[in-house]
């Protein structure tokens, strides 16, 4: 079934939907911003179906010929809302498991992406971003109902902790997140784990898919976000006399 079938308001992507993930790979595929290939087709799918579109990520060449793995934001329009350039670096190295270090290729980002859309506060996160619960608490101090994040997990922490981690930045903000992920291609150099997932305020599932190519609909209720915030007042009872989490300039 087509999703425009099913007349959204917004569609989200995944993580590097347009080229291999891979250090190999960034340099080869990177464009610029909004001027680039990629980044023009996605304008026009958003005007043509007059929709809010997360483009996933794709790599951006920047300045002083940086690379950064960006999600760039488009309205109905076909205007560049918002791009977020990933703020966390996925380097980890997992006896018996994985090793990956974007480092070697990617810069990262060092500024938070809220976007607004029919009056409602999504933040933009990227794949990696979502273990660190400080940025998700700097975006529900901000007012925030949603987070999105395209991603990638792979087949060692994905089994592990992709659920896990979704379900602990909405339990802990009271708020929506949405992760999109490509599905798994088991011939590929990086398998990714799959299972795109959109998890509720109360930190229920509400959707996911599984590992193969999916389409996942659901409308969202943001008045769950209140409800939820009022039932059990976290936020306003944190002791911000003693602890607190705050931007810094720089």
């Amino acid at each position: 079934m087509a999703v425009k079938e099913h007349k959204p308001r917004l569609i989200t992507l995944p993580e590097c939907f347009n080229c291999p993930y891979g250090t190999k790979y960034f340099r080869e595929y990177a464009e610029h911003i909004p001027d680039g290939y990629t980044s023009q087709q996605l304008s026009k799918a958003a005007l043509d179906n007059q929709i809010y579109l997360i483009g996933g990520t794709i790599p951006e060449l920047g300045d002083n010929n940086a690379i950064y793995n960006t999600c760039t934001v488009w309205g109905p329009n076909g205007e560049l809302l918002a791009k977020h350039r990933k703020m966390h670096l996925f380097d980890i190295d997992v006896k018996g498991g994985i090793r990956f270090k974007e480092s070697e290729t990617l810069s990262a980002g060092n500024d938070f992406t809220i976007i607004n859309v029919d009056g409602h506060k999504i933040g933009i996160g990227i794949c990696y971003d979502i273990r660190f619960e400080e940025m998700a608490r700097l975006y529900r101090n901000n007012g925030c109902e949603m987070i999105i994040y395209p991603a990638a997990f792979n087949m060692t922490t994905g089994p592990l902790h992709w659920e896990l981690l979704q379900r602990s930045r909405a339990n802990d903000n009271q708020l929506f997140v949405v992760t999109t992920s490509p599905a798994r291609d088991t011939s590929a150099e990086y398998v990714a784990y799959g299972h795109s997932m959109i998890v509720d305020p109360w930190a229920k599932v509400q959707k996911t898919a599984d590992e193969h190519e999916q389409i996942l609909v659901d409308d969202i209720d943001f008045s769950l976000v209140e409800q939820v915030r009022q039932q059990i007042p976290v936020f306003s009872q944190r002791r911000l006399d003693i602890y607190s989490t705050e931007k810094k300039s720089k």
